[in-house]
C-alpha cells in the first residue's frame, strides 16, 4: 500500500442532548483541529447539510476559511459541498478564496445530496441533482480556466473530488477526471474505465474517504459512552432522509452507521469483507492497523479521514481518538 493521508472529519453537530453554547462548540472543534495538525495529521474534511436540529454545518467553505487561519499546514478539503444548491460561480469563488488563504490547500469535494427540503429551500429540483453536479464540476473548471473567477485559487489545477457510491457515479467521476471520494473497492473498476473512456490515463485513479472507525485504548468501556450518540446521529439521518419523499428508500440513505444489536464488535467475512466498513468500529490502534491496511491496500487511497466526533460525544474521547490517530495509526498507514 502506498502511503495514505490520515485526516478527520467534522459535521459539527451540536445535538439538543449535549448542546453547549454555539460559539464555544466551534472554537473547541478548531482547537481540537489545530492540535490535530500539531500532532501531524495530514488533512481535515468539512461536510454540509441544511434545517438539521444539531446545527449540521450547514456552509463548509465558510468553516474552511476559519480552518485556514488556524493552520498552517494540513489540507482542507470538502466531503461534501452540494453542488445543485449553488450556482457555479458562487462555488469557484468562494473555493478560490479558501484556496488563497490557505496557500493553495483546499481539496474540492462535490456532491449531488439527497434531502428535498434541502433542495426546496434552495430552490433546486433534485431531480436533476446528478445533471447539475455533472455541470457544476464542467462550469467551475472552465471558470477558473478562463480567468472569469477572479481572484482565482492559488492551486492550478485546484483538485477537484466526486462524492459519489454507486458503480455509476464512480464512472462519471472517471469521465470528468476526478477523484472518487467514497472508499470501496467494488467502485475501482467502473471508476478507471471511466477514466479510460475520457481519455484519462487510469493509472492516475485517485480514490479517498470516510472510515468508520474510533480509536480507544478501552475500546468496550468507549463504546458504551458513545452508543447514545451513535444511536442520535444514526437516526437523524434516517429521519432527514426520508423526509418530504414518498417513503423510505434505502437506496438514498447515508450507510447504516451501527454495531450490532447489542454493541458487539462483527468479523466480517466472504467477499465482501473488505468493502467499506457499514458499522462503526470502536478499535485499539494494534487493532486499526491490519483492519486498515487491508481494505484499504485494495484501492488507489489518497486521503482516509475519520469523524472527528460522533453527535457530541464526550471530548476526552475525542480527543484521544484524534490523538491516536495521529501518533499511532498516521506513522503505520504512511509506511
Amino acid at each position: 500500500m502506498t502511503r495514505v493521508r490520515v485526516g478527520v472529519y467534522a459535521d459539527m453537530r451540536n445535538p439538543p442532548g449535549w448542546r453547549r453554547p454555539w460559539a464555544a462548540h466551534y472554537a473547541r472543534t478548531l482547537d481540537r483541529i489545530a492540535e490535530a495538525e500539531r500532532l501531524g495529521l495530514d488533512s481535515v474534511w468539512v461536510t454540509e447539510h441544511h434545517l438539521f436540529e444539531d446545527g449540521y454545518l450547514p456552509q463548509p467553505l465558510t468553516l474552511a476559511a476559519a480552518i485556514a487561519g488556524r493552520t498552517s499546514r494540513m489540507r482542507i478539503g470538502t466531503a461534501v459541498l452540494l453542488a445543485p444548491l449553488r450556482p457555479a460561480i458562487q462555488i469557484a469563488e468562494e473555493a478560490a478564496i479558501v484556496d488563497l488563504v490557505s496557500g493553495g490547500r483546499l481539496e474540492l469535494g462535490l456532491g449531488a445530496g439527497y434531502r428535498v427540503p434541502e433542495f426546496a429551500a434552495f430552490g433546486a429540483d433534485p431531480a436533476r441533482r446528478f445533471a447539475l453536479l455533472r455541470a457544476r464540476v464542467r462550469q467551475v473548471r472552465e471558470l477558473w480556466a478562463q480567468g472569469a473567477c477572479t481572484p482565482p485559487p492559488v492551486q492550478d489545477p485546484v483538485p477537484v473530488w466526486l462524492g459519489v457510491m454507486t458503480p455509476r457515479g464512480a464512472r462519471m467521476a472517471g469521465r470528468l477526471g476526478t477523484g472518487l471520494l467514497w472508499l470501496d473497492e467494488r467502485l475501482v473498476e467502473p471508476y478507471r474505465e471511466g477514466l479510460a473512456e475520457a481519455g484519462h490515463d487510469p493509472a492516475g485513479a485517485r480514490m479517498s474517504g470516510l472510515a468508520m472507525v474510533i480509536l480507544a485504548d478501552d475500546p468496550e468501556r468507549a463504546w458504551a459512552r458513545i452508543r447514545p450518540h451513535l444511536a442520535y446521529q444514526r437516526e437523524t439521518y434516517a429521519r432527514y432522509g426520508r423526509e418530504g419523499t414518498a417513503g423510505d428508500d434505502p437506496a438514498s440513505l447515508p450507510p447504516t452507521l451501527v454495531r450490532d444489536a447489542e454493541g458487539r464488535r462483527e468479523d466480517r467475512q466472504g467477499p465482501d469483507a473488505h468493502a467499506r466498513p457499514p458499522r462503526l468500529h470502536v478499535l485499539t490502534p494494534d487493532e486499526a492497523i491490519p483492519f486498515l491496511s487491508g481494505w484499504l491496500g485494495r484501492m488507489p487511497v489518497e486521503h482516509v479521514f475519520f469523524w472527528e466526533s460522533i453527535a457530541g460525544m464526550p471530548d476526552d474521547l475525542a480527543d484521544r481518538h484524534v490523538e491516536l490517530l495521529a501518533t499511532r495509526l498516521r506513522p503505520a498507514l504512511a509506511g
